[in-house]
């Protein structure tokens, strides 16, 4: 296959034409994106590409490499596009290019490579070498972390458009958000039928119902993706939140954070969440799992594990006297601590988020299932309905 590369410096075009080299194709040529900055911050006010000639490249895809181009008012070559998203822009360099293109690297999109507040799917985590087998059939799925598949791949459920309605129940008025996942999205099969609904509780609760329906067999494990700092979104670092995991094992992962098939009892090591402990008490210790994860990035496994609704984890922050608890349905949950938070982010007030001021508590079946035995089974068969809820309740330390 032929590619032709185009991308800001320093986003790593080289290492990725040698990748793609390396997989028996063609990379036909290279381009760089120039982009301008106001003075006091790094939104892009406009994109040139320089030097290319459309007339003249001779290649089946097309890459589009580095940040999004969300301003109102986006330049390539000389046609200006107004209001036209990133998840778009590369869209429409493929229709000027008549080439199909793929984005790849950093956005500052509303959902991104952080995926802040996302519903994450078809499948949550990683799927180790992007490979998946259903009823015999293997499908290759999207490469996006590495040689792996992460979240669903480049258009998981965090970058598509819900159907939003407003709902009652005997409870009163919930979010109910509903997507149709076409047969062959992201090269999963099946055509795939999700609803997602918020709920509100007066024990300060938010509820959220997971729902799904496929008419193939399919692989399915949604979960979500917000973060959390107890503390304020700009107090900085969650190192002295403490944290509790109901869980005394992990599935253990390699240096891509790939599980390796092993489930390790952590009792004593700094994977030790069982009662509460500060975040950064143990973060930096000389540990293979922490030193793979760059800090914690892992899946617990939930003890005494039954199908309904149970306690998972709790987190404390002393400064603002706020606890955060977590119920689920699922098998495991993601601890996170937002090891690759880097800044690129802008979020409310235009605070950019640095390493670790935020974490993640995403209840999930086990990561990279599909390929072990043991673990959880994420094939949800035609037909079977897949039913699941997390609840995350706020309240205060009691004195």
């Amino acid at each position: 296959m032929k590619y032709y590369l185009v991308g800001i410096k320093g986003t790593g075009m080289s290492a990725l034409a040698k990748l793609l080299k390396d997989q028996g194709n063609e990379v036909v040529g290279s381009d760089v994106i120039e982009h301008y900055f106001t003075e006091d911050s790094l939104i892009e006010k406009g994109i040139t590409i320089k030097n290319f000639d459309e007339n003249n490249i001779d290649s089946d895809y097309f890459y589009i490499i580095g940040n999004a181009f969300n301003d109102e008012n986006i330049e390539v070559k000389t046609i200006k596009i107004n209001q036209y998203q990133y998840m778009y822009y590369h869209d429409f360099i493929g229709k000027m290019l008549n080439k199909k293109t793929i984005a790849c690297c950093g956005t500052h999109g509303k959902t991104t490579t952080t995926y802040f507040g996302s519903i994450i799917g078809r499948c949550a985590n990683r799927i180790g070498k992007a490979e998946i087998e259903v009823d015999g059939v293997k499908y290759q799925l999207e490469k996006n972390d590495g040689n792996n598949h992460l979240h669903g791949g480049n258009k998981g459920f965090n970058r598509v458009v819900w159907n939003s309605e407003i709902k009652n129940d005997k409870d009163g008025e919930y979010l109910s958000l509903s997507y149709l996942s076409r047969d062959g999205e992201e090269n999963y099969p099946g055509n795939l039928e999700v609803i997602v609904e918020y709920k509100l509780t007066d024990e300060n609760e938010l509820v959220i119902n997971y729902y799904g329906k496929s008419d193939k067999d399919t692989v399915l494990n949604l979960t979500n993706h917000s973060y959390f700092n107890l503390s304020g979104h700009s107090s900085g670092d969650i190192l002295n939140h403490r944290v509790k995991i109901n869980s005394k094992k992990i599935t253990v992962s390699n240096s891509e954070s790939i599980p390796t098939g092993e489930i390790r009892n952590i009792l004593g090591t700094p994977m030790d969440f069982t009662t509460l402990k500060y975040v950064g008490l143990d973060i930096e210790k000389e540990y293979d799992q922490l030193i793979n994860g760059n800090g914690y990035d892992h899946n617990w496994i939930i003890d005494d594990y039954t199908g309904e609704l149970k306690k998972a984890a709790e987190v404390v922050d002393d400064k603002s006297g706020r606890v955060l608890e977590v119920f689920t349905t699922k098998p495991g949950i993601q601890f996170y601590t937002g090891n690759f938070l880097n800044e690129d982010e802008i979020g409310k007030g235009g605070v950019r988020y640095k390493k670790r001021q935020g974490l993640c508590l995403e209840t999930q079946y086990f990561p990279d299932s599909v390929h072990h035995s043991g673990f959880s089974n994420i094939v949800l068969e035609a037909g079977q309905e897949y039913r699941h809820t997390t609840v995350y309740k706020m309240s205060i330390i009691d004195k």
